[in-house]
Protein backbone atom coordinates (compact mmCIF):
# COMPACT_ATOMS: atom_id res chain seq x y z
CA UNK A 1 0.00 0.00 0.00
CA UNK A 2 0.99 3.42 -0.85
CA UNK A 3 1.79 5.82 1.65
CA UNK A 4 -0.84 8.44 1.82
CA UNK A 5 -1.63 9.98 4.71
CA UNK A 6 -4.75 11.93 3.74
CA UNK A 7 -7.28 11.43 0.61
CA UNK A 8 -10.09 14.04 -0.70
CA UNK A 9 -13.28 12.23 -2.32
CA UNK A 10 -15.52 14.70 -4.26
CA UNK A 11 -18.97 13.55 -4.78
CA UNK A 12 -21.08 12.21 -2.37
CA UNK A 13 -23.00 9.80 -4.31
CA UNK A 14 -22.56 6.11 -4.86
CA UNK A 15 -19.42 6.48 -6.14
CA UNK A 16 -17.49 8.68 -4.01
CA UNK A 17 -19.20 6.43 -0.65
CA UNK A 18 -17.90 3.43 -2.25
CA UNK A 19 -14.44 4.73 -2.61
CA UNK A 20 -14.48 5.86 1.04
CA UNK A 21 -15.61 2.60 2.47
CA UNK A 22 -13.06 0.66 0.33
CA UNK A 23 -10.37 3.11 1.85
CA UNK A 24 -11.05 2.06 5.01
CA UNK A 25 -11.78 -1.59 4.22
CA UNK A 26 -8.05 -1.68 2.79
CA UNK A 27 -6.52 -0.49 5.97
CA UNK A 28 -6.20 3.20 5.22
CA UNK A 29 -6.15 4.69 8.25
CA UNK A 30 -5.39 8.42 6.92
CA UNK A 31 -7.60 11.42 6.76
CA UNK A 32 -10.65 11.02 4.59
CA UNK A 33 -12.84 13.88 3.93
CA UNK A 34 -16.07 13.61 1.70
CA UNK A 35 -17.24 16.62 -0.12
CA UNK A 36 -20.77 15.89 -0.87
CA UNK A 37 -22.90 19.12 -2.83
CA UNK A 38 -26.62 17.29 -1.36
CA UNK A 39 -26.88 17.67 2.75
CA UNK A 40 -28.91 14.51 2.17
CA UNK A 41 -26.94 11.19 3.31
CA UNK A 42 -25.48 9.30 0.38
CA UNK A 43 -28.65 7.57 -0.92
CA UNK A 44 -29.68 5.43 -4.13
CA UNK A 45 -30.52 6.86 -7.25
CA UNK A 46 -32.96 3.85 -9.24
CA UNK A 47 -35.88 4.04 -7.16
CA UNK A 48 -36.28 7.91 -7.49
CA UNK A 49 -38.16 7.59 -10.93
CA UNK A 50 -40.02 3.93 -9.87
CA UNK A 51 -41.39 3.23 -6.21
CA UNK A 52 -40.30 6.81 -5.23
CA UNK A 53 -42.85 8.32 -7.16
CA UNK A 54 -45.59 6.05 -6.04
CA UNK A 55 -44.62 7.14 -2.24
CA UNK A 56 -41.75 4.86 -1.24
CA UNK A 57 -38.95 6.71 0.38
CA UNK A 58 -36.50 3.67 1.12
CA UNK A 59 -33.62 4.29 -0.93
CA UNK A 60 -31.01 4.18 1.65
CA UNK A 61 -27.58 2.67 0.80
CA UNK A 62 -26.22 0.59 3.19
CA UNK A 63 -23.02 2.03 5.39
CA UNK A 64 -24.36 5.62 4.54
CA UNK A 65 -25.07 6.55 7.58
CA UNK A 66 -21.69 5.15 9.16
CA UNK A 67 -19.84 8.76 7.20
CA UNK A 68 -19.60 10.20 10.66
CA UNK A 69 -17.44 13.91 10.68
CA UNK A 70 -15.34 12.81 7.36
CA UNK A 71 -18.47 13.57 5.21
CA UNK A 72 -18.96 17.74 4.57
CA UNK A 73 -22.36 18.08 3.36
CA UNK A 74 -23.93 20.86 1.04
CA UNK A 75 -20.31 21.80 -0.10
CA UNK A 76 -19.19 22.38 -3.38
CA UNK A 77 -15.90 21.34 -5.12
CA UNK A 78 -15.14 24.70 -7.28
CA UNK A 79 -11.61 24.40 -8.05
CA UNK A 80 -8.42 21.99 -8.51
CA UNK A 81 -5.27 22.38 -8.45
CA UNK A 82 -3.61 19.61 -9.28
CA UNK A 83 -0.22 20.45 -8.76
CA UNK A 84 -0.39 22.17 -5.53
CA UNK A 85 -2.77 19.22 -4.28
CA UNK A 86 -5.86 21.50 -3.28
CA UNK A 87 -9.72 21.35 -3.82
CA UNK A 88 -11.14 24.76 -3.22
CA UNK A 89 -14.51 24.80 -2.08
CA UNK A 90 -17.78 26.97 -2.71
CA UNK A 91 -16.99 28.68 0.62
CA UNK A 92 -13.54 29.20 -0.16
CA UNK A 93 -11.79 26.77 2.55
CA UNK A 94 -9.50 24.70 0.58
CA UNK A 95 -8.60 21.20 1.12
CA UNK A 96 -5.56 19.66 1.10
CA UNK A 97 -4.76 16.00 -0.01
CA UNK A 98 -1.76 13.78 -1.44
CA UNK A 99 -5.10 11.58 -3.04
CA UNK A 100 -7.54 12.32 -4.24
CA UNK A 101 -10.81 10.51 -5.85
CA UNK A 102 -13.15 12.33 -8.45
CA UNK A 103 -16.42 11.14 -8.65
CA UNK A 104 -18.59 14.37 -8.64
CA UNK A 105 -20.91 13.02 -11.14
CA UNK A 106 -23.10 14.41 -13.77
CA UNK A 107 -26.48 16.75 -13.90
CA UNK A 108 -29.14 16.61 -16.31
CA UNK A 109 -29.33 18.09 -19.25
CA UNK A 110 -32.25 21.03 -18.89
CA UNK A 111 -34.50 22.74 -20.81
CA UNK A 112 -36.54 25.97 -19.52
CA UNK A 113 -40.12 24.71 -18.65
CA UNK A 114 -39.15 21.15 -18.03
CA UNK A 115 -38.80 19.30 -14.85
CA UNK A 116 -35.88 17.10 -14.81
CA UNK A 117 -34.61 14.02 -12.02
CA UNK A 118 -31.64 13.47 -10.57
CA UNK A 119 -32.02 14.03 -6.62
CA UNK A 120 -34.15 13.38 -4.16
CA UNK A 121 -35.36 16.56 -4.37
CA UNK A 122 -36.12 16.19 -7.71
CA UNK A 123 -38.34 13.26 -7.35
CA UNK A 124 -40.27 14.93 -3.87
CA UNK A 125 -40.87 17.87 -7.11
CA UNK A 126 -41.79 15.96 -9.25
CA UNK A 127 -44.10 13.30 -7.10
CA UNK A 128 -45.87 16.39 -5.44
CA UNK A 129 -46.75 17.54 -8.83
CA UNK A 130 -48.11 14.13 -9.85
CA UNK A 131 -50.21 14.76 -7.17
CA UNK A 132 -51.59 17.65 -7.53
CA UNK A 133 -53.94 15.90 -10.20
CA UNK A 134 -52.26 16.74 -13.84
CA UNK A 135 -53.71 14.29 -15.42
CA UNK A 136 -51.59 14.38 -18.60
CA UNK A 137 -47.59 13.83 -18.50
CA UNK A 138 -45.53 14.22 -21.31
CA UNK A 139 -41.82 13.27 -21.11
CA UNK A 140 -38.88 14.14 -23.32
CA UNK A 141 -36.59 11.20 -24.23
CA UNK A 142 -37.01 7.40 -23.87
CA UNK A 143 -33.88 6.65 -21.89
CA UNK A 144 -34.11 4.96 -18.71
CA UNK A 145 -35.29 7.75 -17.15
CA UNK A 146 -37.57 8.94 -19.19
CA UNK A 147 -39.49 5.09 -19.82
CA UNK A 148 -39.51 4.62 -16.47
CA UNK A 149 -41.09 8.11 -15.22
CA UNK A 150 -43.51 7.10 -18.55
CA UNK A 151 -44.10 3.92 -16.86
CA UNK A 152 -44.83 5.09 -13.35
CA UNK A 153 -46.95 7.86 -14.76
CA UNK A 154 -48.93 5.18 -16.23
CA UNK A 155 -49.24 3.13 -12.99
CA UNK A 156 -50.38 6.27 -11.54
CA UNK A 157 -53.59 6.32 -14.07
CA UNK A 158 -51.72 9.66 -15.87
CA UNK A 159 -52.07 9.82 -19.60
CA UNK A 160 -48.83 9.84 -21.19
CA UNK A 161 -47.14 11.56 -24.35
CA UNK A 162 -43.41 10.12 -24.78
CA UNK A 163 -41.19 12.33 -27.33
CA UNK A 164 -38.24 11.03 -28.73
CA UNK A 165 -35.56 12.12 -31.21
CA UNK A 166 -34.95 8.51 -32.25
CA UNK A 167 -36.91 6.50 -34.09
CA UNK A 168 -37.41 4.05 -31.54
CA UNK A 169 -36.65 5.13 -27.71
CA UNK A 170 -33.34 3.52 -26.33
CA UNK A 171 -32.65 2.91 -30.16
CA UNK A 172 -28.96 3.29 -29.68
CA UNK A 173 -28.36 1.19 -26.35
CA UNK A 174 -30.89 -1.88 -27.35
CA UNK A 175 -30.37 -2.19 -31.25
CA UNK A 176 -33.34 -2.38 -33.79
CA UNK A 177 -35.19 -5.77 -32.88
CA UNK A 178 -35.24 -4.31 -28.75
CA UNK A 179 -35.82 -0.54 -29.33
CA UNK A 180 -38.23 -1.47 -31.88
CA UNK A 181 -40.38 -3.79 -29.23
CA UNK A 182 -39.65 -1.52 -25.90
CA UNK A 183 -41.52 0.91 -28.34
CA UNK A 184 -44.48 -1.33 -28.72
CA UNK A 185 -44.22 -1.98 -25.20
CA UNK A 186 -44.88 1.67 -24.62
CA UNK A 187 -47.66 1.84 -26.91
CA UNK A 188 -49.65 -1.45 -25.45
CA UNK A 189 -49.47 0.38 -21.53
CA UNK A 190 -51.13 3.23 -23.40
CA UNK A 191 -48.14 6.17 -23.88
CA UNK A 192 -48.60 8.07 -26.70
CA UNK A 193 -45.43 7.83 -28.40
CA UNK A 194 -43.99 10.50 -30.94
CA UNK A 195 -40.19 9.79 -32.24
CA UNK A 196 -37.83 10.79 -34.90
CA UNK A 197 -38.54 14.23 -33.60
CA UNK A 198 -37.00 16.99 -31.20
CA UNK A 199 -38.67 19.27 -28.79
CA UNK A 200 -37.17 22.66 -29.38
CA UNK A 201 -39.21 24.94 -26.90
CA UNK A 202 -41.63 24.48 -23.79
CA UNK A 203 -44.27 27.51 -23.85
CA UNK A 204 -46.35 27.50 -20.79
CA UNK A 205 -48.61 23.87 -21.38
CA UNK A 206 -47.32 23.97 -25.07
CA UNK A 207 -44.83 21.70 -26.44
CA UNK A 208 -43.02 22.83 -29.12
CA UNK A 209 -41.41 20.22 -32.09
CA UNK A 210 -38.91 20.82 -34.35
CA UNK A 211 -41.38 19.75 -37.29
CA UNK A 212 -43.73 22.73 -36.15
CA UNK A 213 -46.48 20.52 -34.17
CA UNK A 214 -47.12 21.65 -30.89
CA UNK A 215 -48.51 19.01 -27.83
CA UNK A 216 -50.34 20.13 -25.34
CA UNK A 217 -48.87 18.68 -21.72
CA UNK A 218 -50.15 19.45 -18.11
CA UNK A 219 -46.74 18.09 -16.95
CA UNK A 220 -43.17 18.17 -18.84
CA UNK A 221 -40.34 15.91 -17.57
CA UNK A 222 -37.24 15.72 -19.28
CA UNK A 223 -34.95 12.62 -19.59
CA UNK A 224 -32.73 14.15 -21.95
CA UNK A 225 -29.51 12.40 -20.94
CA UNK A 226 -27.03 13.87 -18.58
CA UNK A 227 -24.03 16.19 -18.41
CA UNK A 228 -20.34 15.27 -16.32
CA UNK A 229 -19.80 17.21 -13.67
CA UNK A 230 -15.93 18.61 -14.69
CA UNK A 231 -16.60 22.98 -14.41
CA UNK A 232 -14.50 23.03 -11.64
CA UNK A 233 -11.83 21.13 -12.71
CA UNK A 234 -11.23 24.02 -15.58
CA UNK A 235 -7.74 25.21 -15.46
CA UNK A 236 -6.97 22.52 -12.83
CA UNK A 237 -4.17 20.80 -15.64
CA UNK A 238 -6.76 17.50 -15.56
CA UNK A 239 -7.69 16.37 -19.10
CA UNK A 240 -11.03 16.45 -19.62
CA UNK A 241 -13.22 15.37 -22.29
CA UNK A 242 -16.85 14.71 -21.80
CA UNK A 243 -15.91 13.38 -18.20
CA UNK A 244 -12.25 13.24 -16.84
CA UNK A 245 -9.83 11.43 -19.20
CA UNK A 246 -8.70 8.66 -17.47
CA UNK A 247 -5.66 5.16 -17.83
CA UNK A 248 -7.14 2.15 -18.00
CA UNK A 249 -6.76 2.08 -14.38
CA UNK A 250 -8.94 5.04 -13.89
CA UNK A 251 -6.04 7.54 -12.66
CA UNK A 252 -6.31 10.25 -14.54
CA UNK A 253 -4.09 11.10 -17.25
CA UNK A 254 -0.46 11.86 -16.71
CA UNK A 255 -1.47 11.86 -12.78
CA UNK A 256 0.04 9.07 -10.11
CA UNK A 257 -2.41 10.68 -7.48
CA UNK A 258 -6.14 11.52 -8.59
CA UNK A 259 -8.37 8.50 -9.64
CA UNK A 260 -11.79 9.21 -11.31
CA UNK A 261 -14.97 6.86 -11.01
CA UNK A 262 -18.65 6.88 -11.85
CA UNK A 263 -20.29 8.94 -14.32
CA UNK A 264 -17.74 11.53 -14.67
CA UNK A 265 -15.26 8.70 -15.21
CA UNK A 266 -13.70 8.01 -19.01
CA UNK A 267 -11.66 5.10 -20.29
CA UNK A 268 -10.26 3.07 -22.60
CA UNK A 269 -12.11 -0.48 -21.97
CA UNK A 270 -9.42 -3.10 -21.92
CA UNK A 271 -12.03 -5.86 -22.59
CA UNK A 272 -12.98 -4.12 -25.53
CA UNK A 273 -10.17 -3.03 -27.27
CA UNK A 274 -9.32 0.38 -25.07
CA UNK A 275 -12.90 1.69 -27.04
CA UNK A 276 -13.03 5.01 -24.48
CA UNK A 277 -16.17 4.85 -22.63
CA UNK A 278 -18.08 6.36 -19.80
CA UNK A 279 -20.91 4.71 -18.24
CA UNK A 280 -23.88 6.45 -16.17
CA UNK A 281 -25.30 3.12 -14.33
CA UNK A 282 -25.67 1.76 -11.04
CA UNK A 283 -23.40 -1.05 -11.37
CA UNK A 284 -20.20 0.73 -13.35
CA UNK A 285 -20.65 3.68 -10.42
CA UNK A 286 -21.01 0.63 -7.73
CA UNK A 287 -17.68 -1.20 -9.09
CA UNK A 288 -15.74 1.90 -9.99
CA UNK A 289 -15.67 3.78 -6.63
CA UNK A 290 -13.80 0.33 -5.19
CA UNK A 291 -11.77 -0.26 -7.83
CA UNK A 292 -10.46 3.48 -8.17
CA UNK A 293 -10.14 3.65 -4.21
CA UNK A 294 -8.02 0.14 -4.27
CA UNK A 295 -5.93 1.90 -7.35
CA UNK A 296 -5.11 4.99 -5.50
CA UNK A 297 -3.55 2.97 -2.44
CA UNK A 298 -1.67 0.62 -4.67
CA UNK A 299 -0.28 3.25 -7.06
CA UNK A 300 -0.26 3.79 -10.49
CA UNK A 301 2.61 1.21 -11.11
CA UNK A 302 0.50 -1.47 -9.00
CA UNK A 303 -2.44 -0.42 -10.25
CA UNK A 304 -4.74 -3.23 -12.30
CA UNK A 305 -6.75 -2.15 -15.36
CA UNK A 306 -10.69 -1.49 -14.61
CA UNK A 307 -12.55 -4.01 -17.30
CA UNK A 308 -15.93 -4.97 -15.78
CA UNK A 309 -18.31 -6.03 -18.43
CA UNK A 310 -20.97 -3.00 -18.18
CA UNK A 311 -24.02 -3.85 -17.19
CA UNK A 312 -27.74 -2.34 -16.09
CA UNK A 313 -31.31 -2.91 -15.92
CA UNK A 314 -34.38 -1.00 -16.09
CA UNK A 315 -38.01 -2.12 -15.38
CA UNK A 316 -40.81 -0.57 -17.72
CA UNK A 317 -44.81 -1.43 -17.39
CA UNK A 318 -43.94 -4.86 -15.65
CA UNK A 319 -41.32 -5.98 -18.35
CA UNK A 320 -37.45 -6.56 -17.27
CA UNK A 321 -34.92 -5.17 -19.62
CA UNK A 322 -31.29 -5.59 -19.00
CA UNK A 323 -28.00 -5.21 -21.14
CA UNK A 324 -24.66 -6.54 -20.78
CA UNK A 325 -21.20 -5.56 -22.43
CA UNK A 326 -20.99 -2.16 -25.18
CA UNK A 327 -24.26 -3.12 -28.07
CA UNK A 328 -23.44 -0.38 -29.76
CA UNK A 329 -20.40 -1.62 -31.15
CA UNK A 330 -21.80 -4.40 -33.21
CA UNK A 331 -21.28 -4.89 -36.54
CA UNK A 332 -24.42 -7.57 -36.35
CA UNK A 333 -26.85 -8.59 -34.01
CA UNK A 334 -29.25 -11.83 -33.34
CA UNK A 335 -32.12 -12.68 -31.42
CA UNK A 336 -30.17 -15.58 -29.32
CA UNK A 337 -33.41 -17.02 -27.59
CA UNK A 338 -37.47 -16.60 -27.52
CA UNK A 339 -38.94 -13.90 -29.76
CA UNK A 340 -40.04 -10.36 -29.88
CA UNK A 341 -43.80 -11.47 -30.06
CA UNK A 342 -43.63 -13.48 -26.72
CA UNK A 343 -42.09 -10.76 -24.78
CA UNK A 344 -39.69 -12.70 -24.07
CA UNK A 345 -36.45 -13.02 -25.76
CA UNK A 346 -32.64 -12.04 -25.60
CA UNK A 347 -30.46 -10.42 -28.53
CA UNK A 348 -26.34 -11.02 -29.25
CA UNK A 349 -24.50 -8.14 -30.65
CA UNK A 350 -20.85 -9.19 -32.15
CA UNK A 351 -18.30 -7.38 -34.23
CA UNK A 352 -16.11 -9.45 -36.17
CA UNK A 353 -18.35 -12.50 -34.99
CA UNK A 354 -16.73 -11.96 -31.08
CA UNK A 355 -19.66 -11.35 -28.84
CA UNK A 356 -19.59 -7.24 -27.15
CA UNK A 357 -22.80 -7.11 -26.06
CA UNK A 358 -26.48 -8.64 -25.18
CA UNK A 359 -30.00 -7.26 -24.46
CA UNK A 360 -32.55 -9.34 -22.73
CA UNK A 361 -35.93 -8.77 -22.45
CA UNK A 362 -38.16 -10.72 -19.28
CA UNK A 363 -34.79 -13.66 -19.84
CA UNK A 364 -32.67 -12.71 -16.56
CA UNK A 365 -30.65 -16.36 -17.04
CA UNK A 366 -30.14 -15.39 -20.79
CA UNK A 367 -28.50 -12.27 -20.24
CA UNK A 368 -26.02 -13.77 -17.33
CA UNK A 369 -25.23 -16.74 -19.84
CA UNK A 370 -24.47 -14.21 -22.67
CA UNK A 371 -22.49 -11.74 -20.38
CA UNK A 372 -20.59 -15.06 -19.50
CA UNK A 373 -19.76 -15.21 -22.94
CA UNK A 374 -19.01 -11.88 -23.31
CA UNK A 375 -16.75 -11.68 -20.48
CA UNK A 376 -15.06 -14.73 -22.09
CA UNK A 377 -15.04 -13.11 -25.48
CA UNK A 378 -17.01 -16.29 -27.44
CA UNK A 379 -17.58 -16.19 -31.15
CA UNK A 380 -21.22 -16.56 -31.89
Amino acid sequence: MRRLNKITVVGASLAGLRAVQTLRQEGFEGEVTLVGAETHVPYNRPPLSKSMLRGDEDITLPGAEDLGDQWLRGRKAVHLDARARTVTLDDGAELGHDGLVIASGARPRRLDGVRTLRTIDDALALRAELDSGHEHVLVIGGGFIGGEVASTARQLGRKVTLIDSAPYPMHAGLGEEAARWLASHHERNGVELITNVRVTAVDGDRVRLGDGRTVAADLVVGGMGVIPNTEWLDGSGLAVDDGVLCEPTLFATDSADIVAAGDVARWPHAHFGGEIVRIEHWSNANEQGAVAARNLLAGAENAQPFADVPNFATHVHGARIQTAGLPHLADAASIATGSPEEDRFAVAFTRDGVLVGAVAVNSPKDLIKLKRAITARERL
